[in-house]
This record gives structure tokens, sequence and C-alpha cells, in this order.
């Protein structure tokens, strides 16, 4: 008998991290909701370093002097078939704020949301396992979780990481003269999509797993070695998108070079291809009124630019002097990060996209 397991993307509407709500319907609720009607939005206060009113990656909460708890969460839809590599990507990408913020994961728990009928329970069996493979490598314990049934599968953690409160990354120290650099190649978004809609090339598919299932410790570590203060990683909101957040958190503005950012193999052309996801397309909605871009950056390039990642890399602002140091030491990790702009004074949050080399 023929396997009539359904394909997982086939399961979802988005995939990945592209199933996020859109930035701007984030926005537009915290806005109407305030502090007043939301008392965890306000600012953090004593020991209570970073809350929601931050909107940082992970919220922190002092120990004592020298320690930390840095706490996060994330789940998304399958962004790839296969269940094992969908559970690790899913892991790596939540550990991966808890490494945005400076910390190391200390333990994690499940969460996923499964078909009560109609889907094997065995595959989510696998998806667990996967996970749990992503944990080890991060020296993070996976410690049970939570399950509930839903007709569209989702697969996360919740992590708890630990910190020095005087080496903390945020979003909000990035100051015109900084050097910017990625860590990882972008694309994973486009990829996924063709996952979903018909196949990309084999090799194309293993690159963006690859990049997906790798952690950012070592970008972290990298990061924190060379006096790095300001940092977020890159997922739903695109590249530009978590730019400008750490942009008008900093009060600064920027300038990308296009043709310095990595690109993962097969990209632009799923790009060129029409694979753009519906969370793709919000991120660019959301981003033209507070960005300039080039008319000679090329439509596939710009379109990548704003792509929905997941599990993608550290988006790290070093001063000028630090940054070909802490380029070296990237790139001695095995890590693709590039050297990809600069923050300028300007309005905050601004960010202008020239096609000029770096």
């Amino acid at each position: 008998m023929a396997d009539q397991t359904p394909r997982l993307t086939s399961l979802s509407p988005g995939a990945g991290c592209a199933c996020k709500l859109p930035l701007a319907k984030l926005e537009e609720l915290f806005a109407s909701m305030g502090p007043a009607g939301f008392p965890g939005l306000t600012p953090a206060g004593g020991d209570l370093l970073i809350g929601a009113a931050e909107g940082d990656d992970a919220a922190v909460l002092r120990l004592d002097d020298e320690r930390a708890l840095v706490l996060t969460t994330d789940f998304f839809t399958p962004i790839v078939d296969d269940p094992y590599d969908w559970g690790r990507i899913a892991a790596a990408n939540a550990l991966s704020d808890v490494y945005a913020m400076g910390g190391r994961p200390l333990f994690a728990v499940n969460l996923a949301a499964w078909p009560g009928d109609g889907l094997d329970v065995a595959i989510l069996g696998q998806v667990l396992r996967g996970g749990a493979q992503v944990g080890a490598e991060a020296g993070c314990f996976v410690a049970g979780g939570h399950t509930i049934a839903d007709p569209v599968p989702k697969y996360g953690l919740a992590v708890v990481g630990l910190a020095d409160p005087a080496r903390l990354l945020t979003i909000d120290r990035a100051a015109p003269g900084d050097q910017l650099i990625v860590t990882k190649a972008i694309g994973t978004g486009v990829i996924a999509t063709a996952v979903k809609y018909g196949a990309p090339p084999p090799d194309v598919l293993a690159a963006a797993i690859a990049s997906m299932t790798l952690l950012n410790a070592g970008a972290s570590e990298a990061a924190l070695k060379a006096g790095v203060t300001a940092a977020t990683d890159v997922t739903g909101f695109g590249l530009l998108g978590h730019l400008h957040r750490m942009l008008a958190a900093s009060q600064a503005a920027a300038r990308i070079h296009a043709p310095a950012v990595p690109l993962l193999p097969g990209a632009a052309e799923l790009a060129r291809d029409g694979y753009v996801s519906g969370g793709t397309r919000a991120n660019t909605e959301r981003m033209v009124a507070v960005t300039d871009i080039d008319p000679e950056v090329p439509a596939d390039v710009a379109v990548l630019l704003h792509d929905a990642q997941t599990s993608g890399g550290l988006l790290l602002a070093v001063k000028s002097a630090a940054a070909p140091g802490l380029l070296a030491d990237l790139q001695s990790r095995g890590l693709p990060a590039a050297l990809i702009g600069e923050v300028i004074a300007g309005v905050a949050g601004r960010i202008e996209v020239t096609h000029r080399p770096f």
C-alpha cells in the first residue's frame, strides 16, 4: 500500500517563521493596548532588565551581579517535510533568541500542536527527537513540555538561558559609526516556500537546512569576545525588518550595501521564480515607508532583503575598529559572515539600501 501520509508543509498556510503575525499588525496591537491595558508592557525596572516593552529578542531577569536569566519561546508550522529536520530547525530557531541576548541556553520544554486524528503521532516523535538532538548539541536539557490537539501542526521550545547582566546584547545600543555584520546567508523563506509549492533542487534545500540547523552559539561567543553590545537575530521580519527594529530602538539610521549581503545558494533564482511567502510580502509592505532602495538593486535581491527568515543568523553592530577582527573570528568558525553596512546618523529606523559595493 502506498504511503498516504501527507506532506507536512501541505498542512500549513505558512512555513516556519513566515507564519508569524506581520510586524505591522503586532505594532498596531501593542499600540492599542498600551501600558495601562497590558501591565507587562511597562518598561523594565529593578531586576527585570528587559521586558515586553523593550521589544527585544528575549526577557531578562537579573538574579545577582553576575547572573541573569534569559527567557524566550518560539514555535512554528512545518518548514520542511522531513519531521526530524523540522524539529532540528525549530529548536535551533528557539535557542537563537538566547544567543542573540549574549546568553547560553540551560534547559527547555517542548511546545507542540498536533492533529488528533489523521496524522500518525509517531511523526511527532520524530519531530521531538530532532529538537532533542539540537538541544543536546547546545548543551541544553529538553525536559518535558506540553501538547495540544490542533489541525495545523506546530512545534517549538520555551527556553531558559543564563547571561552576564553586564554583557548583554540588546537591540537599543547601535550607534552611528558602528559596522553591521550578519553571520548567516539569507533566503530561507523563498526556499521554504518552494518546498511547499514545488520542490527546490536537493542541493539548495540541503544548504538551507544546514544553515537553519546551525546554532548561533559561535556567533554569540565571538560577538561577546569582540565587545559587541548591540545585536538581534534575523527571523520572520526579514533582514531589513529586524534591522529597522534595532535602529528604531537605538535612535539611529543605517546604510546597507546590497551586493555585500550573503545569499543562500539558489535563493535568488527562486525569488525570481516567484516563490515569495505572504510573510515576506507583509514585510515589504511594512518597510516601504522607512526604506530607500536604490533602483539598481536587482528585484530578486530586494525581495530577499525582506525575506521572512527562519533560524537566521545574528545581526551585529560592532565598533569600526573591532569589525575586522570580529569578521575574521566569525569566518574562522566556518560562518558565512559578511560586513554588510554601517549605522549612520539620521531618522530613527530609516534604512538606505545602495547597490554600491562595500
